[in-house]
């Protein structure tokens, strides 16, 4: 990809435990690719903590504060003052991963639902954006942001692997898209494109999902198949195509969308 513009790669769990024999391998690896910063995913307490330590030791690193519904069941009300503090860390630039899996339903629904909304309001107390979670949940995901309409920050729908009426309404709802390397997927990817072939150069934000969602198109495929941010540039490549626009246009157009969605400012080298 020989595009002039750096890469932000808006969400990579670099906290994950198959990155700890690497990481700064990882790290270096990503930058020689042109991704040059790195939005690392809380989505726990510990995790969010390790995210947090990662995010310090390195300029070029961010990360977000939050707990995905999988471990909805894990956040109480006696932890919301420990989550605050975990957002107002430095290098925190939005809170979540938050919202609703009612696919794997790995946490009670009433759970999911209950820690949503208390996440919801951090970013509201916060201003911060939102980074947001949804799997076979779309109604109620969109009843529960509703509720904050009022008063709630901008965010990003990550990892967003519905259709076109889904992205209408998150669009409608003023968020951005991430889209991941689910994209490349020839077998589970169709309505994704079919929404990308619509999505504006003002809500089009790249994500990895690592070490998830490994391009199934990548050739060749790493042995470990374990997904990491050098392949960023393999789903711009993607997401232009499905776009109908430039690598070099989609690339600025994501670059510029999350540095200002995540107050992000440019790497110093």
């Amino acid at each position: 990809m020989s595009s002039s513009a750096a890469l932000v790669d808006i969400g990579a769990n670099l906290a994950h435990d198959s990155f700890d024999p690497d990481r700064s391998e990882v790290i270096r690896r990503a930058r020689d690719a042109g991704v040059d910063q790195i939005i690392i995913t809380g989505s726990s307490l510990a995790s969010t903590r390790k995210a947090i330590e990662l995010a310090a030791a390195d300029e070029a690193l961010y990360c977000t504060a939050g707990v995905h519904p999988h471990h909805a069941s894990e956040l109480d009300a006696g932890h919301r003052a420990s989550l605050l503090e975990l957002a107002r860390a430095p290098g925190v630039v939005a809170v979540g991963e938050c919202g609703l899996d009612f696919f794997r339903n790995y946490s009670p629904r009433p759970d999911q639902e209950t820690a949503f909304r208390m996440q919801l309001q951090i970013a509201v107390e916060t201003g911060m954006p939102v980074f947001l979670h949804q799997r076979e949940a779309h109604d109620r995901f969109l009843a529960i942001l509703d509720e904050f309409a009022a008063d709630r920050p901008p965010g990003v729908a990550h990892c967003f692997t519905g259709g076109p009426e889904e992205m209408d309404a998150y669009l409608e709802r003023g968020l951005y898209i991430g889209v991941t390397g689910w994209i490349c997927d020839e077998r589970r990817g169709h309505a994704l494109r079919d929404a990308v072939a619509r999505l504006p150069l003002d809500r089009v934000m790249i994500e990895t999902d690592a070490p998830y969602l490994l391009p199934r198109d990548l050739d060749p495929r790493p042995k470990s198949r374990r997904n990491e941010p050098v392949y960023l540039p393999h789903i711009l490549e993607a997401v232009a195509r499905g776009m109908g626009e430039s690598p070099e246009t989609v690339a600025a157009a994501s670059t510029h969308n999350a540095r200002s969605l995540f107050r992000l400012g440019a790497p110093s080298s």
